[in-house]
């Protein structure tokens, strides 16, 4: 019986000695680490979101810092800039907070334009341009964005092009009554110290492990079937997906094949994520507004119209267990 999801195991448990239920929301996370991709998070104040990222950097040894993202924030208080010495007469770079191992972008569409473009270059490229130098940000390196859904007011909708570089939106709801006695229980005393379980060095190695885990070509044809039934023409829907939705589809797979200890992909996998890769890279039309039509519904249809193939429940060469 394969071991691959020992460490990440241990990480979730660690984890949820703070964090009550959410366990969709802290697999998704895992996910998004272990594949190299950034995390969009929808859902009301109070259910744990910072809380979460917190810990699991906490868990991996990584850093971790948050930014409160704010109409007059501005892109050096993101990046960074360049300072003035007077002493020596030289210019030299104060980095700003997203060279961190984990980035919380609370309340993302909180921000202006030009923010989320210095934004856009450092989740795409993984770096930075300081003046005319450009810097890496650490690595392993994840965004996760946090949005409100009650409240429009000074708000910026996000940029198509930004949003479709996040690999996942999850949608994060209430905790049931029993979860939400746990948490007023458990931070009415002292909140439990977080050990650390993994390095980043481990994550790293973690991820080339699952750059490794097999993904049958059927299920392939079908991410790429799903991404081009989202452009087929539908009243309700302006753009469809990117191909970059098809590439993600297969890459969250893989993750979640490894944090459920396997090194081969299941049909499985994929449908437990297309939601999650599809819903935010869909333009909606008006019509589906007036209608109350959302993504979700329409990635219902799709799914129920495209079907999943059959695979093997296993890779090349291995035996049956």
């Amino acid at each position: 019986m394969t071991t691959a999801h020992q460490p990440t195991e241990q990480v979730l448990y660690e984890v949820k000695k703070v964090i009550v239920g959410q366990d969709l929301l802290l697999e998704r996370l895992v996910v998004a680490l272990l594949a190299r991709g950034h995390l969009l998070v929808e859902g009301v104040p109070g259910l744990a979101k910072t809380m979460a990222v917190k810990t699991l950097a906490s868990a991996i040894g990584g850093d971790f810092h948050r930014v409160q993202f704010t109409p007059d924030l501005v892109p050096a208080d993101l990046i960074g800039t360049r300072v003035y010495n007077q002493r020596t007469g030289d210019f030299s770079t104060s980095f700003g907070p997203v060279f961190t191992n984990l980035l919380l972008a609370d309340e993302i569409n909180r921000a202006p334009a030009k923010v989320q473009s210095a934004l856009l270059e450092v989740m795409q490229e993984r770096q930075v341009t300081i003046g005319r130098e450009t810097h890496p940000v650490p690595n392993p390196f994840l965004v996760m964005a946090t949005q409100n859904p009650i409240e429009s007011e000074g708000t910026y909708p996000l940029p198509e092009a930004q949003i479709d570089r996040f690999m996942l939106k999850v949608l994060v709801d209430y905790p049931t009554l029993t979860e939400e006695f746990v948490i007023v229980e458990r931070m009415t005393r002292a909140v439990e110290t977080v050990q650390r379980i993994i390095s980043t060095d481990e994550l790293l190695a973690m991820q080339a492990e699952v750059d490794s885990v097999f993904v049958d070509p059927a299920l392939m044809e079908y991410a790429v079937r799903v991404a081009a039934a989202t452009r087929e023409p539908n009243r309700y829907v302006t753009h469809g997906a990117s191909p970059r939705a098809s590439i993600n589809l297969i890459l969250a797979a893989k993750a979640l094949a490894f944090v459920r200890g396997r090194r081969y992909a299941m049909p499985d996998d994929v449908a437990d994520l297309v939601h999650d890769v599809v819903r935010h890279r869909l333009v909606l039309s008006y019509e589906a507004l007036a209608d109350d039509v959302g993504a979700d519904t329409i990635v219902d249809e799709i799914v129920a119209r495209v079907p999943m193939p059959d695979v093997p429940l296993q890779e090349p060469g291995r035996s049956s267990e």
